[in-house]
């Protein structure tokens, strides 16, 4: 039977792409003093290429966008900024509390495992007031380790006391989150981002409040299943 759920962070609970925008534009209006022949949409569209949904550690955005506007600071003030304000633009998505009390009530067991840096992240699911909820969060500098390798997953189940086929495993990254925790034993829901149209066989969601029907669904059937 289902007996736990774990998400991965950015772009799954935490809208990522909202909050860098946020954090972004409020980044330039602070600076803006020091260089104001530096358009803010040029800035903001920038520093969101570089980033590259999160995959380009900000030490070489930063960098890149010193050297690019000759701008009059130094990369290590811009990062030390980011690292400062960026939990404070934090948004989740839509219905992320409404589910996790829901799944909380009805009695499942709830883990993060997410790759990034320790501190930072744990930030962020503060300032996204849910830490809480969650019994285990496994994230992968301080585990040395990160998805889709299954050594980050089998942790994360360990320490929940669970076996993989009683989890399910919630993510925006087909290779990181879904194939990896399927490579566990784990079933996976592919949380798609706004506007994503690729077609797959993996069960996805586009709401967190749709997950809910998914894990009843599952839960029903492998109660089914153990009965005969």
């Amino acid at each position: 039977m289902i007996k736990g759920i774990l998400f991965d962070l950015d772009e799954t609970l935490l809208n990522r792409k909202a909050s860098v925008e946020a954090f972004i534009r409020d980044q330039y209006n602070r600076y803006s003093p020091f260089w104001a022949e530096v358009e803010e949409e040029n800035y903001c569209s920038r520093f969101i290429e570089l980033d590259n949904n999160g995959y380009t550690w900000k030490d070489r955005v930063y960098e890149r966008l010193v050297e690019e506007y000759q701008l009059p600071v130094s990369s290590l003030e811009l990062l030390d900024d980011y690292l400062r304000h960026f939990r404070q633009h934090c948004q989740p998505f839509d219905g992320l509390l409404e589910m996790l009390e829901a799944l909380k009530n009805r009695g499942y067991n709830l883990g993060i495992i997410t790759n990034g840096k320790t501190a930072f992240q744990l930030g962020n699911i503060r300032a996204l007031g849910i830490e809480v909820y969650f019994d285990t969060i496994v994230i992968s500098e301080e585990e040395k380790v990160k998805k889709p390798e299954s050594t980050i997953f089998e942790r994360a189940l360990e320490r929940m006391n669970l076996k993989a086929h009683e989890a399910i495993f919630v993510g925006d990254h087909l290779t990181n989150d879904v194939k990896g925790a399927k490579d566990v034993g784990m079933r996976a829901v592919w949380k798609r981002r706004e506007g994503e149209t690729e077609e797959t066989e993996e069960v996805s969601i586009y709401s967190l409040l749709d997950l809910l029907s998914v894990v009843e669904e599952w839960t029903d059937e492998t109660n089914i299943t153990n009965r005969h």
